[in-house]
């Protein structure tokens, strides 16, 4: 007796699926049809089967994700205190955010340092402070979320000048561990799509491994930003992975855990009808659970115009413990192994960044294209052609370019300036700028609501 109902049916080939389609489209032509490609050259199709798998192996982590609270340390006390709170209520992960120097045995007072893990993200270059904090805690679960190219890449200048920064960082990396980061998530935010993500997040890395060799590998960890395409959101980090084991490969490094830190992007956030925030942050959390994020830090349905508060905070955090402990997703980091539509997408996502990083590797490398301003003009191009789609209602944005409510207003409800600022500095690169879909509707509404013409300025 067979031990599967479905031994009892004929099995029926892709070919023949693709036969019957063919008849049912009366004439119309299956490719044209049926074959969706994305922007960026990815081709998806109307079914997959066991013929689409390609068996990637894929090292994911080991246990579940740690939830991560975000605090920004202005006063050491009050930071502590928020930390050891958000850990009571579940988060097992803490990415304290600073612009200067603090004094950090108060900020990690009675905070279990062997079983919580802590990211450091600064705004600042600092080797010897960031030694001492390095040497005073002394664990493997700590990061430092230092990315002096991100920087770069961001600001459009050096912290301090090119020579100056890697000096200082090769004291850090010398002496600290998990102290190189790359910061992936600044492509996502500026409108990259997903390929140029992946490819720039590696190339990106590169540079760092050709400036301190093969033996800092094992120190570099990775920040990205997942969007509200939900598939290929999974198959994104899955396929990082996959990329940064191939470039480890040809520096002879094997057998290494990398350690990716995600939230949701900020770029798909709406200042009107904001509680779909709340779904779309969700479902970008699901996103990063599925694809093997390490930690996941949410982003509150009010970041963009609120300053932190408990609320959202609280809000944020929740949203990942329920995923995490009553929607099975604790142990969730393979679930995606296996599907064929996800290994299709990982697949055609890591052929083509490759030959993204190849062209830039042949073109001088990162730095040198950083420099000629190729990677902001490719970026660009993206983010105009994805800003396009969103005004000509091509990419729908519930509440703001969709069933939008006239009632909604939200003038005298800003804590924030939400939108894009004037940097009239000079820069010794054209810098990438963070920019969200629905600012130009967003400020057209908060001219209504003023009943008048001027340009908002907040």
């Amino acid at each position: 007796m067979s031990t599967s109902l479905f031994n009892e049916f004929q099995k029926t080939s892709p070919s023949a699926w693709k036969n019957k389609i063919q008849v049912d489209l009366k004439g119309a032509d299956y490719n044209d049809s049926l074959l969706w490609k994305t922007n960026e050259g990815i081709v998806v199709k109307p079914f997959y089967t066991s013929e689409d798998r390609t068996n990637q192996q894929i090292k994911t982590p080991k246990k579940s994700f740690k939830v991560c609270q975000t605090i920004f340390v202005d006063n050491e006390k009050i930071a502590n205190s928020l930390a050891l709170e958000a850990i009571k209520r579940g988060a097992t992960a803490i990415q304290f955010k600073a612009n200067s120097v603090f004094d950090f045995k108060t900020l990690l007072l009675n905070i279990e340092l062997e079983s919580i893990f802590i990211y450091f993200h600064f705004s600042f270059l600092d080797a010897n402070f960031q030694n001492e904090i390095s040497s005073f805690i002394n664990s493997k679960n700590t990061y430092f979320q230092i990315d002096i190219i991100g920087n770069l890449a961001e600001t459009g200048n050096w912290y301090n000048n090119l020579k100056e920064d890697f000096s200082k960082f090769d004291i850090i990396q010398k002496k600290s561990e998990n102290c190189i980061s790359v910061s992936g998530d600044l492509y996502q935010n500026c409108g990259a799509t997903i390929t140029q993500q992946l490819a720039y997040t590696l190339v990106h890395a590169n540079e760092y491994l050709n400036e301190f060799g093969a033996e800092s590998a094992k120190k570099i960890h990775f920040s990205f930003s997942v969007g509200s395409n939900y598939f290929f959101e999974i198959a994104k980090l899955r396929a990082f992975r996959i990329l940064w084991t191939t470039l480890l490969e040809e520096y002879n490094v094997a057998n290494l855990e990398t350690n990716l830190f995600v939230q949701p992007s900020l770029r798909n956030k709406t200042l009107y009808d904001y509680n779909v925030n709340l779904l779309r942050t969700t479902s970008e959390c699901m996103s990063a659970i599925l694809g093997g994020a390490n930690t996941i830090s949410n982003v509150s349905y009010d970041a963009i115009y609120h300053k932190s508060n408990e609320f959202g905070e609280r809000i944020s955090r929740n949203q990942l413990l329920i995923l995490q402990q009553e929607s099975h997703f604790k142990e969730a980091q393979n679930f995606a192994n296996g599907s064929y539509y996800i290994e299709s997408i990982t697949d055609q996502l890591v052929e083509n960044a490759l030959i993204i990083f190849k062209q830039i590797e042949k073109g001088g490398g990162f730095l040198k294209q950083l420099k000629a301003g190729t990677i902001q003009k490719k970026i660009s191009e993206s983010s105009k052609k994805e800003s396009i789609d969103f005004l000509k209602n091509e990419i729908i944005l519930l509440g703001t370019n969709f069933q939008e409510n006239k009632k909604d207003l939200m003038q005298n409800d800003l804590e924030l300036y939400p939108f894009v600022k004037q940097r009239n500095i000079k820069t010794i690169v054209p810098p990438l700028t963070k920019n969200r879909l629905s600012e130009s509707l967003e400020k057209e509404r908060l001219i209504s609501e003023k009943g008048d013409k001027k340009p908002y300025n907040g």
